[in-house]
């Protein structure tokens, strides 16, 4: 059985635990293991960080966007800005590639998320924002049922 969730909450770093917790809490039905758990958390952490920090450069201006679905064992998730966008993609990709070297940024946001997840794309256009789409299989969950 297919289930999914959706959030929004305002651009302020205070809701990145928020959304972590959350998600956590919703993909918990599934019985992750701690460390699927923690590798789903953190996805979550960097893409809404990027958000916030990147995306709408600070501002509590913007809206984050999370959707999540579950089924069969797999989670899918997106995490969705309408802020600045990103010039180039595969350049933001690169391991320690950072817009922000003030604010001492690591530059590892995409790293961890292609280690973690399965499959991850992210869309984005400048002046438009971007959205990030990200897959796990879970390797010992439940099945939902009726």
């Amino acid at each position: 059985m297919k289930n999914a969730m959706q959030m929004q909450f305002t651009a302020l770093s205070q809701n990145e635990s928020f959304a972590r917790v959350t998600v956590a809490a919703f993909i918990a039905q599934l019985d992750p293991t701690m460390d699927e758990l923690t590798e789903i958390k953190t996805v979550v952490s960097e893409a809404v960080t990027n958000a916030i920090i990147h995306g709408y450069d600070m501002s509590p201006d913007g809206i984050v966007h999370i959707s999540v679905t579950i089924e069969e064992g797999i989670v899918e998730l997106s995490i969705k800005d309408e802020g600045l966008g990103i010039m180039d993609i595969e350049e933001a990709r690169q391991p320690l590639y950072t817009t922000k070297p003030e604010l001492e940024r690591s530059g590892m946001g995409f790293t961890i998320m292609e280690n973690f997840m399965d499959e991850i794309s992210i869309v984005s256009h400048p002046g438009e924002g971007t959205e990030v789409r990200l897959k796990k299989h879970l390797s010992n969950s439940k099945m939902l049922c009726n």
